[in-house]
């Protein structure tokens, strides 16, 4: 069995208490926060399990093998850089930290002291994203596109802007289900809140390819809206997160190019475009709930010695991103070259 404690009982803590109290393999040794009103909750509900204000108690229990952290990010570092430094095995929510420079040297440590470093990109253990991978890897044909909308009213953050809140989930889902990984980013926002962060943003990433990508993010909307599209040469997909069965739809459609560019002097004659539509379907999907097959692999890494489908690497290509975004951010679009923005980092 492998020990497991998780430190932060706030907004996402309590979801991953229950999921590690039914995890086959998994014993919940202890919950950590430093509000005791929220402790009082756990005990009534989990009897067995220990709570504690003091992380340090956590760091010498011996039976803790594995530490998962639920904090706000910016003491991710911290409190996962003490978890490895003490010989545990780390599970840290998304983004994992708040610099690349922090990420990275999380990476290292994990690395050189053999522990599972596991980021919470929920999202890549859900079936929709899953399916999505695989109809990209064998039946969209060339990616012309990702665009997503992911909007709502609130919650606003005091410590990150609506771009490390939100973007970062379609950030992960695009590092899991895209071959190609984006060169360079551009973003644009604004606060309407005085002293608070951005709470609404545009990005644009680029590629070595043609394909590009785009992300619309807002906790200033009407409406709560997750939708994505994927563009491909020959098939398209429509995720909608917020549809109760068919989240994914995959749509015959597309354009096909008749005949060849012929120049006439210094006139080039466009190359005449046609519409393809065909049929739309559906896919079947797993249900199962993504933090638990998440959790289920996290602790079947631990005791196999192998690597979480979002390990470190991943959560730092996102911190990147996340960390180039802003610098754009700040500068009003400028783009920004992510070699340039991991050297600066």
């Amino acid at each position: 069995m492998i020990g497991v404690a998780v430190v932060g009982y706030g907004y996402w803590g309590p979801n991953l208490v229950r999921n590690f109290a039914e995890t086959p393999g998994a014993r919940l040794i202890s919950v950590c926060d430093l509000k005791k009103e929220r402790l009082v909750s756990v005990q009534a509900r989990y009897p067995a399990v220990e709570i504690t204000d003091d992380f340090d108690e956590v760091l010498r229990d011996p039976r803790v093998d594995a530490i998962a952290i639920a904090t706000p990010v910016s003491a991710h570092f911290r409190l996962a850089m003490s978890a490895l430094m003490a010989g545990k095995h780390v599970f840290v929510e998304k983004p994992m930290a708040a610099t690349a420079d922090e990420a990275r040297r999380l990476v290292d440590e994990a690395s050189r002291r053999k522990l599972v470093l596991a980021v919470d990109h929920t999202f890549v253990h859900t079936g929709a994203v899953r399916k999505m991978r695989e109809l990209v890897e064998s039946g969209l044909g060339d990616i012309y596109y990702y665009d997503s909308v992911r909007v709502n009213l609130g919650l606003f953050q005091h410590d990150v802007s609506v771009v490390w809140d939100l973007a970062v989930h379609d950030l992960s889902i695009m590092d899991y289900v895209l071959p190609a990984k984006p060169v360079a980013v551009s973003a644009t926002g604004m606060s309407h809140v005085v002293g608070e962060p951005e709470n609404i943003a545009y990005l644009n990433l680029f590629f070595d390819n043609s394909m590009i990508a785009h992300i619309h993010v807002n906790w200033l909307a009407p409406v709560k809206v997750r939708r994505t599209l994927i563009g491909g040469s020959s098939k398209m997909i429509v995720y909608d997160d917020l549809e109760p069965s068919e989240k994914i739809k995959v749509y015959d459609k597309g354009i096909t190019l008749n005949g060849n560019p012929q120049k006439n002097g210094e006139k080039v004659y466009q190359m005449l475009v046609g519409y393809r539509t065909g049929d739309m379907w559906a896919p079947q999907l797993d249900s199962t709930e993504a933090l638990g097959v998440e959790l289920r692999e996290f602790v079947n890494c631990i005791e196999q010695g192998a690597v979480p489908t979002a390990d470190g690497h991943a959560g730092l290509r996102v911190v990147r991103i996340l960390e180039a975004a802003t610098q754009s951010l700040a500068q009003r679009g400028r783009v920004i070259e992510l070699e340039r923005a991991r050297r600066i980092a």
